[in-house]
């Protein structure tokens, strides 16, 4: 790959962790995705609702959570055109480079940040060379500004080779919510994709390590259940109550207990819990949030069904309603063996890869997943890559940072798996 990336792509990098945004509310992430696009020059950028559908779109916050967002990407100098493009949680783009006769070539990165503070310590690299997130509270923990930059980058690299066809490039909103990959896929841009690649940084995998495309991604789904009962006083008349603490803490208890499935692995968690106004008064409302996730996509639909079974025993127990919710999810998309090989081959030869993995089991839970089944649904190929990156402490903790070496590695490994593609025949 002649484009040299380095400073341009960490430049980009940076600028994207300095300012990260949560699920659907990526305005200012956008309009930078989109000034970036324009500058480096592409035939087509669909911008919010142009690039999604809007009623498949799962998770969507609140006008009132929204609108600080807004206010905030406006007041950074934010265009207006594209505030009102990605107005009421319209964020996201999908840019289309044109270079004429051969296949259509997908690439998947996503957007959003973390509800997470950022280390401010000396040894945080962010925070001693002067990018720490600047939006308190939140933060790019998984590496998803570091998919933009390799995404921008790749863009122009393919601009400046011999790639034939068409590259379609899907900056996605709301990944970390699961809210996002439905109405991406639904918007009508993969529609006509024959070979689809998706990517993530590090994940355990150091500095010059590929995975050519992962499999068993576990399927979820995020649940919400709201219990309704009766106040009284705890004193004086406890039993007019329908108490609401009572019927979550039997649901939590038994959904812990869920039988596992001899189809194979299952996962349950119950991570969030509010509700009641005093140490004397019987709780009258309480929700909870609630994850089920399985190996195949029929487990973890087994796992919702039993896990929302638990809830109306619960409630019915201890006199109380409740109303469960699926507020996202997501199936099981397998990487493609003959697309895995390709990018085996392309990764090889490109500098600083040292090892190549086929393949791994994945054991996390991704939305790109509606994108990979769209395509592989109508006839195409879809792959997983990950690009190895050394990083201090895991994903998802207040001190995760990527080795910057890692992301002219992401340019050159999918670039080159893109222009392999190009020398295939469409596959419909």
């Amino acid at each position: 790959m002649p484009y040299d990336v380095r400073t341009s792509v960490t430049d980009l990098r940076r600028a994207f962790h300095r300012h990260p945004e949560p699920g659907w509310r990526e305005f200012r992430t956008t309009a930078r995705v989109v000034s970036e696009l324009e500058r480096i020059g592409v035939d087509e950028i669909a911008v919010g609702r142009e690039a999604l559908a809007t009623d498949e779109r799962m998770a969507v916050p609140s006008d009132t959570e929204l609108e600080p967002w807004v206010e905030q990407a406006r007041e950074a100098g934010v265009r207006s055109d594209i505030l009102e493009r990605t107005a009421g949680g319209h964020t996201g783009a999908v840019a289309v480079l044109e270079r004429g006769a051969g296949p259509t070539v997908g690439l998947r990165v996503d957007l959003d940040a973390i509800s997470m503070a950022e280390s401010a310590e000396d040894d945080h690299q962010p925070a001693a060379e002067g990018f720490r997130s600047a939006n308190e509270g939140y933060m790019h923990a998984c590496g998803h500004d570091a998919h933009i930059a390799i995404a921008l980058g790749t863009i122009e690299a393919i601009k400046d080779s011999d790639f034939t066809g068409t590259l379609k490039v899907f900056f996605q909103p709301a990944e970390e919510i699961s809210g996002g990959g439905k109405a991406m896929a639904e918007g009508g841009y993969a529609d006509d994709v024959d070979y689809l690649f998706a990517t993530h940084i590090g994940l355990n995998h150091p500095t010059g390590e590929i995975v050519a495309g992962v499999e068993k991604p576990l399927a979820m789904a995020h649940l919400t259940a709201t219990f309704e009962g009766a106040s009284a006083h705890a004193g004086k008349a406890p039993n007019e109550g329908g108490n609401t603490m009572q019927a979550a803490a039997t649901a939590i208890q038994n959904a812990y207990a869920i039988p596992r499935h001899s189809d194979g692995m299952t996962r349950v968690n119950v991570g969030y819990i509010e509700g009641g106004t005093a140490s004397n008064v019987i709780a009258e409302e309480l929700t909870i949030d609630a994850e089920v996730r399985g190996e195949t996509t029929g487990l973890m639909e087994y796992m919702r069904t039993e896990l929302e079974r638990v809830l109306y025993a619960a409630a019915e127990m201890h006199d109380c309603d409740v109303t469960p919710r699926v507020i996202s999810e997501s199936p099981r998309t397998d990487s493609d063996p003959a697309l895995r090989e390709l990018v085996a081959s392309a990764a090889r030869p490109v500098d600083g890869v040292d090892h190549v993995i086929e393949t791994t089991e994945f054991g996390v839970s991704e939305d790109v997943t509606y994108l990979m089944d769209r395509v592989q649904r109508a006839g195409g190929l879809a792959s997983y890559v990950l690009i190895g990156t050394e990083h201090p402490t895991n994903h998802h903790t207040p001190t995760f940072d990527i080795d910057e070496e890692s992301l002219e590695l992401g340019v050159g490994v999918l670039s080159d798996a893109i222009c392999a593609c190009s020398r295939r025949q469409p596959l419909r």
